[in-house]
């Protein structure tokens, strides 16, 4: 199957679906290059330096727009770790409930609750760490999980994903390491990458575990990826901000159209708004999509299914 490159404004369309002919291809085009405009001109217009990845997980087609500039991660960085650690306990059982206590010098500043609990010798389990990681985006968690786990492991794994720009290079909260240039970083079409990879369950790990790893990701949570989509819509996703810094890492559920959106910025600015308007314009996208015929006829899912699954167009 040839894979075409368009490039428009900033970005680039890499549509893989089978190819259609005459005013089919020609209308589906133009609702795609519509798509790719809208998500070019709000990188454009942004102050700082934005880039974004949008794939389709239902026809491969890609929307990319600086996708491949390095960014620092803030908290978008911890999917890999939720993924090492779901990794590792498929070769060490108890290794989920193992329970580590929460001492005063693992106690880290920043986001979460576990830093400014009362301290009482608490012990939580290694999956309870994760989900205060992923859901109130926990510092301490975080830290201890790390060393649990070790940066070199998490990162073996993104590299093993196909993400090889994606780097845990320093604990959370560390300003002296990031002033050295030790910075957590990725790039939109890695992170784009790892979460294909979660949503169709091609992991290292049991179905079973890439269905938790899905939950917990999936934990209702807000933020300016949430806000453009109807709450019945299923989001999974994890948000990462700094000083200057707004990132997220999200699969959208769609019927019949789901798909991964991966937004990322920089040097100051609403990072995100940036991320907020991105989610808006795919959303209208994917949405008009959903239930739609090559000849842009919208039916109902349930018959679109049955029609799919009988191997019949007619």
């Amino acid at each position: 199957m040839r894979i075409a490159r368009t490039a428009f404004l900033l970005g680039a369309l890499l549509p893989v679906t089978p190819a259609l002919s005459g005013q089919e291809a020609e209308q589906l085009g133009l609702i795609q290059e519509h798509l790719l405009s809208e998500l070019s001109s709000i990188a454009e217009r942004y102050e700082g330096v934005a880039g974004l990845h949008v794939l389709d997980l239902s026809s491969g087609d890609r929307f990319a727009v600086r996708d491949e500039l390095i960014f620092p991660q803030a908290s978008a960085i911890k999917i890999p770790i939720l993924l090492e650690l779901f990794r590792r306990a498929e070769s060490d059982p108890g290794l989920l409930s193992k329970r580590i206590e929460m001492t005063e010098e693992v106690r880290t500043g920043g986001s979460g609750v576990l830093g400014v609990l009362t301290d009482g010798g608490s012990a939580l389990s290694l999956e309870d760490y994760a989900i205060y990681m992923i859901l109130h985006s926990d510092n301490t968690a975080t830290n201890v999980l790390i060393d649990e786990l070790g940066m070199g492991a998490i990162n073996a794994l993104s590299a093993s994903l196909g993400a090889p720009n994606t780097l845990l290079q320093r604990k959370m909260i560390q300003p002296e390491e990031s002033a050295r240039g030790n910075e957590n970083l990725s790039t939109p079409r890695d992170a784009a990458e790892i979460m294909q990879r979660i949503a169709n369950c091609e992991l290292p790990m049991s179905e079973m575990a890439c269905a938790r790893v899905i939950e917990i990701l999936s934990i209702p949570k807000g933020g300016p990826i949430r806000r453009p989509v109807p709450n019945a819509i299923p989001i999974a996703f994890k948000p990462g901000g700094i000083t200057g810094v707004a990132t997220v890492w999200a699969i959208v559920n769609v019927p019949d159209r789901p798909y991964v959106i991966t937004v990322m910025s920089n040097y100051g600015g609403d990072g995100g708004a940036v991320i907020e308007a991105a989610q808006k314009a795919a959303y209208s996208y994917f949405n008009r999509l959903s239930g739609i015929t090559e000849y842009g006829t919208r039916v109902p899912l349930n018959v679109k299914k049955r029609i799919r699954e009988s191997g019949s167009g007619q």
